[in-house]
């Protein structure tokens, strides 16, 4: 009897903490949110370079802000590094595992990797969160239907081994 009002102050907090911190949605800070715009412009623009350092720079300034790792995937994607999006959107997913951006958008890049399979996982949870007529459930199908990239060749790729004649 003696614990009971304690147990209850202490479900209570709990109970509190835990509805706070559950779908919470917050602006970037301000300095995040002028970089954040930098970087969009600049990947609209086709700099992807200029985006990757406007998005790295907002996720200095504001670590805890989610989006900023999903805009620094579609950037990685946009400069062909899927391994290196693909990384961004698994963090962004370990902190908000109901991102649909990140699954849709970690699915886009395994697609474009070759790796259909897994890519059709993230589709149907897409597909269970958003349904078919959502925008990202169709540009993930579409990814999909489209299949991998064609493979960047280095240099060293390309040699051909010469015959020697003795």
């Amino acid at each position: 009897m003696r614990f009971a009002p304690a147990a209850a102050a202490l479900s209570l907090a709990l109970a509190m903490t835990a509805s706070i911190t559950v779908g919470q949605t917050r602006d970037p800070d301000p300095r995040a949110g002028v970089l954040i715009a930098q970087g969009q412009s600049a990947l609209r623009a086709g700099d992807t370079q200029g985006a990757i350092d406007a998005f790295e720079s907002a996720l200095a300034v504001d670590p805890g802000y989610t989006p900023t790792l999903v805009y620094l995937a579609e950037a990685a994607r946009a400069d062909d590094l899927q391994g290196k999006a693909i990384s961004y959107y698994r963090e962004a997913l370990a902190r908000d595992p109901h991102n649909i951006a990140a699954i849709a958008g970690e699915g886009e890049a395994l697609a474009e990797k070759g790796a259909l399979a897994k890519a059709r996982l993230n589709l149907a949870k897409v597909q269970s969160m958003c349904g078919d007529s959502c925008s990202e459930t169709r540009e993930l199908a579409a990814a999909i239907a489209q299949g991998p990239r064609a493979p960047v060749l280095t240099a060293e790729a390309n040699i051909q081994p010469q015959p020697q004649t003795n």
